[in-house]
């Protein structure tokens, strides 16, 4: 047994080691380190030094500590429900998008001879020096594409026929392009090709999935977009650079307008990022469609905050691998009953638009599989949710003395400075707060939510609510009896961040939470002279994350916890701003929730889209002055 073997070991059974001084210093349960154990551990001493030296520096390279007491490692272990995997096998997330940049590769396709377009040409330059300025590896076309085989079927003659293609390598996260213009010829062209590919879809495929890069090459031989390169969609993203639309970004037209706007502009160009250009402006859209604007002069802030988290963080919905999957009645629960009357009270405030299906918004049948397969099978996207947390679950001391807390056993997994657990494996927390330590249990989460898809301002109690469950392990409770069409029915995107406001507000706020509490999130922002005293505004500055990722939730957990440094009492709501997403809202009392809202819709001090983002950020920074 080597070193690394016997500290392993020790560590799944609860033994932590740690150097203090360049000494050796170990804290066990009862009965694991033998005689024979003590024996390995004194032969093998200086080695165990070096060893768990060189692992603390390793961990700490990744875990940034924060003025709350815990680091970015523990964070995402806790609200991702990593609790059974070793450090080994455990990446932290990273929340600074300087050193996401490094961890970067793009490319960018080659132009024809033929593109004239100025305006875009010279901004292409500019963001290419800029993406290689915070550290992005830039890879040429050629370095980046690689040569790919796939047997093809033919139709009506069923012969299979191998193809060899060029496809960019999984390890590039993004594929910068520009716009162009089928050409009358090409849409011919284009009808043809969807034409065949139905035809082969219908007599080859019989519903059968098959790689996207597959799907791109039957369907657009006659086009030329930066898509058919990409033969891992979850890894690498299409960014085409385009002329701005003006209508998109103008703040007078209905941000409901928009969403047709946006989906038609992701879809025209079939990318997950478009990027549009003038001589003054610079916006950004994604599946968020958030209509954000930047001047030219701010393309470093729009390429560091904006951009950059995008690429290195795509939307992506939660796989139900990440869950134990159980059943539940939603009948017997009030706070589903609760999340019913939430979203019909919130109705009237227009918050929450109509979602679209698949195929009523994207007309090919290629792009329509294409799309799915990324997005996990889903028929179709909505915007804003909302949710109802349950009072946390404690079992036992709900807050501990530092005496108890020394006592206590450390966690596989976690520094024993920051997370302890009891002999009945109640797991306890250390954290700053108003400037002192406090020892408190990390209670068992609960919360309903509405279902990814669903209306949620007429929610069906008997299946458009699900449950989530929050403790070692991440749970998944869905209704009992579902409708036939809901057979496959997904949670929502924000699953994370539910959790991490939910576990955040019990472990700092716990008076906002204790007898649950009602979360709502939408595509707008409220101005900064909607708030009152005892309600709280945070996260303006953070990096623009897309919704549903694991930084997403930990930008809302350290949100929350902030406020316990900040001499905060009788908190009563608490927004937590996500720049170019939307407005995530929690607060301890429905009815005040519900009726704070609706008062800022009637007196325009709440709309979607981004009208208000800018004055909300200008004003915050003015009182920090």
């Amino acid at each position: 047994m080597n070193v690394s073997e016997l500290v392993g070991n020790l560590t799944q059974q609860g033994v932590h080691l740690w150097v203090d001084n360049d000494k050796l210093k170990i804290r066990s349960p009862k009965g694991i380190i033998t005689p024979e154990i003590q024996e390995k551990i004194v032969a093998y001493k200086a080695e165990i030094i070096s060893f768990v030296q060189e692992m603390d520096v390793a961990g700490n390279l990744e875990s940034v500590h924060l003025s709350q007491g815990l680091n970015l490692q523990t964070i995402g272990r806790l609200i991702g429900g990593f609790a059974e995997q070793s450090s080994v096998e455990y990446k932290p997330p990273i929340i600074d998008p300087q050193i996401m940049a490094q961890k970067l590769t793009v490319t960018f396709k080659p132009l024809p001879s033929s593109y004239k377009n100025q305006e875009i040409l010279e901004f292409r330059q500019e963001l290419e020096e800029k993406l290689k300025y915070y550290g992005v590896k830039i890879l040429a076309w050629e370095e980046a594409i690689t040569e790919l085989n796939y047997d093809f079927i033919l139709p009506i003659i069923n012969k299979k026929k191998n193809f060899k293609f060029k496809g960019v390598k999984s390890e590039v996260n993004a594929i910068i392009d520009v716009e162009i213009p089928p050409s009358f010829l090409r849409r011919g062209g284009i009808i043809l090709a969807e034409f065949l590919y139905k035809l082969y879809s219908s007599l080859i495929l019989n519903n059968r999935k098959i790689p996207v890069i597959k799907i791109a090459r039957l369907s657009s031989w006659a086009e030329d977009y930066a898509a058919k390169y990409i033969d891992n969609p979850s890894k690498t993203q299409v960014i085409v650079i385009t002329n701005i639309d003006h209508d998109f970004i103008n703040p007078l037209i209905p941000y409901k307008q928009k969403i047709n706007i946006g989906l038609n502009t992701l879809i025209r160009n079939f990318s997950e990022i478009v990027i549009g250009v003038s001589s003054e402006q610079i916006s950004i859209l994604n599946m968020n469609l958030s209509d954000s604007i930047f001047t030219r002069k701010q393309i470093s802030n729009f390429v560091l905050k904006s951009l950059i988290p995008k690429v290195f963080v795509p939307i992506a919905p939660l796989l139900l691998s990440r869950f134990e999957v159980e059943q539940y009645n939603p009948q017997d629960s009030t706070y589903a009953a609760k999340l019913v009357r939430l979203g019909q009270e919130l109705a009237s405030t227009g918050l929450f638009p109509p979602g679209f299906k698949l195929d009523k918004v994207i007309k090919r049948k290629s792009h329509r599989d294409i799309v799915s397969i990324i997005i996990n099978g889903r028929t179709g996207v909505s915007y804003g949710f909302v949710a109802y947390a349950e009072p946390p679950q404690y079992f036992g001391e709900i807050e501990i003395t530092k005496n108890d807390w020394e006592n206590l056993l450390s966690v596989r997994g976690f520094s024993s400075n920051e997370i302890r657990q009891n002999d009945k494996g109640r797991r306890y927390v250390k954290i700053n707060k108003s400037e002192e330590y406090i020892f408190r249990q990390i209670p068992d989460i609960w919360l309903v939510s509405s279902r990814s898809g669903s209306n949620k301002t007429d929610l069906n109690i008997t299946d458009d609510i699900i449950r989530i469950g929050l403790k070692e392990k991440l749970h998944l409770q869905l209704p009992k009896v579902i409708r036939s069409e809901l057979v496959d029915i997904k949670p929502s995107y924000d699953i994370y961040v539910m959790l991490a406001i939910s576990l955040s507000a019990a472990l700092y706020t716990p008076e906002l939470i204790k007898d649950g509490a009602p979360i709502v999130h939408f595509h707008g922002y409220p101005a900064f002279d909607w708030f009152k005293p005892n309600e709280y505004c945070v996260g303006v500055d953070n990096p623009s994350v897309p919704c549903g990722t694991y930084e997403s939730g930990v930008f809302n957990f350290l949100g929350i916890s902030s406020l316990a440094t900040q001499q905060t009492s009788n908190i009563s709501l608490v927004s937590l701003i996500e720049p170019d997403h939307g407005a995530n809202f929690i607060a301890h009392d429905l009815e005040n929730l519900v009726q704070r809202l609706k008062d800022g819709c009637k007196q325009g001090q709440i709309e979607l889209g981004g009208k208000h983002f800018a004055s909300l950020k200008s004003k915050i920074e003015e009182c920090r002055i």
